[in-house]
């Protein structure tokens, strides 16, 4: 399979304001809603007030959400309210990620209907889950070849205090 001109792949499609983690999940709560308090979405997405405040102003000076500021009876309130380009960049951001996934399926579908054709015998090819012939290989069960010659599913992973280490940890 040949790969496609990076211009033409799905994650060109990303926007970086929207595809923040937590920017996401701000736009997806407030696009569940009518609004979102400033609280529960603090709470929602484990952000500290500030850091909240801060993905708030991003996304509200980019036209994405509108934050309004009032009173719940005595008690000052802060609520989100997705606006209509946001709901837009929103569609969009989920259209670019549903792409993406589409295109990992048909290359996942593909390197497994290669595999069987190549036959039993061929590198890579086991009778056991987890075991490969050859790095940079799947096993019968699709799950990629790790150095060590076994392969790891998301729940076989050692926990974090077993000494794994963790996306961003220093190498």
């Amino acid at each position: 399979m040949v790969a496609q001109p990076a211009a033409e792949h799905p994650t060109n499609g990303l926007d970086e304001t929207v595809h923040q983690r937590h920017r996401l999940g701000i736009l997806t709560i407030a696009a569940e809603a009518n609004r979102a308090e400033f609280g529960y979405l603090r709470a929602a997405l484990d952000l500290t007030p500030g850091n909240l405040s801060r993905h708030l102003t991003v996304l509200e000076e980019a036209g994405l959400v509108d934050v309004e500021k009032g009173y719940e009876g005595r008690r000052p309130r802060t609520w989100v309210r997705i606006t209509r380009l946001g709901r837009s960049a929103l569609a969009a951001e989920l259209d670019v990620l549903a792409a993406l996934v589409r295109q990992h399926a048909l290359v996942a579908r593909r390197a497994q209907a290669a595999k069987r054709a190549a036959g039993p015998d061929a590198p890579g090819q086991t009778d056991a889950p987890g075991q490969t012939d050859a790095p940079g290989q799947t096993d019968a069960a699709g799950e990629a070849d790790i150095p060590g010659g076994t392969a790891q599913r998301a729940g076989d992973r050692p926990a974090p205090d077993e000494g794994a280490a963790r996306p961003g940890d220093e190498q």
